[in-house]
């Protein structure tokens, strides 16, 4: 009987197939990746590229999220303070048209509201990261408001824009993020900043109570608009909040897919190396043995 001319050879392949499974086996294994390349498995391999490109856009999301809740708190922060500096002017200026204040305590109230105008002022300008809180779209560059006190009443210069922001979450939704400051402080003689400069100046002229009393009501309607502002961005940042969460949520899920789809399963890939090392080492055990002998008795 004649031997099999191609033995040696498929034997040799067998080697060699074994040698690679073994060695692919001992890579999944330390690194716990099945599909480590789009040749181990095309299909999971392609999937998992999209998976990654969900997962990016999402975590984007998230850090965008963070970022922008930070500003948005600085934000509501600087406008609760903007509200309690109105409410301590219409206070102020109650207090002086009710007819019993002299000369002396006019000034000192006129003196208060004007700390009062250069706070909110203040306020206004109020910068985070870099960037003016209330200057649209040109916060980073522009400093929203500056004051000529050289007009009477004093009039506010708005420098920013009226470009109204927003984010958009993984699943399209746009979010507002800022406010112009011209919607919530105004700009020349009107909204805050413009009934400030003219009950101050009223009270420096001594104007009659009605004109005091008209000051105040421009004063509370102006105190009320900072209050609608104010509601809308902290609406946007309970929005960006929930969302974020649920981002989250979502990328965890997400990298359980991708986990789930080129994950290896250690105690499979170990059973399967054992077993692959078992061939390697009969196969090697052949390859030693037919070494020794001469092949020609192998070609009879």
């Amino acid at each position: 009987m004649r031997a099999d001319p191609h033995y040696v050879s498929s034997l040799s392949q067998a080697l060699n197939s074994a040698t690679q499974a073994t060695n692919d086996l001992a890579s999944q294994l330390s690194s716990g990746l099945r599909v480590g390349a789009l040749s181990d498995d095309p299909g999971a391999a392609a999937q998992s590229v999209q998976l990654r490109s969900q997962i990016a856009r999402v975590d984007t999301y998230i850090q965008t999220a963070a970022s922008q809740s930070s500003m948005l708190q600085v934000t509501g922060s600087t406008l609760g303070e903007v509200v309690s500096q109105l409410t301590s002017a219409i206070s102020l200026a109650v207090q002086g048209a009710n007819g019993t204040q002299n000369a002396s305590n006019l000034q000192a109230i006129t003196q208060q509201l004007t700390g009062v105008r250069d706070q909110v002022l203040a306020l206004a300008n109020t910068s985070y990261q870099g960037r003016y809180l209330f200057a649209g779209s040109q916060g980073s560059i522009i400093k929203p408001f500056s004051l000529d006190t050289t007009t009477t009443p004093a009039t506010v210069t708005y420098s920013g824009d009226a470009v109204v922001q927003s984010i958009e979450t993984p699943g399209g939704q746009q979010i507002q993020v800022n406010l112009p400051g011209s919607s919530i402080f105004g700009s020349g003689t009107s909204g805050a900043l413009g009934a400030l400069n003219q009950l101050i100046a009223d009270f420096t002229s001594g104007v009659p109570a009605a004109n005091l009393a008209a000051d105040n009501a421009a004063l509370t309607s102006a105190l009320g608009q900072v209050s609608t502002q104010r509601s809308v961005l902290n609406s946007s940042l309970s929005t960006i909040q929930s969302t974020s969460n649920y981002a989250q949520t979502q990328e965890a899920q997400l990298k359980a897919q991708q986990s789930t789809l080129v994950a290896a399963d250690p105690a499979t890939v170990a059973t399967q190396l054992k077993s692959t090392q078992v061939q390697y080492q009969a196969l090697l055990s052949v390859v030693t043995a037919l070494q020794k002998v001469n092949l020609f008795d192998y070609l009879k």
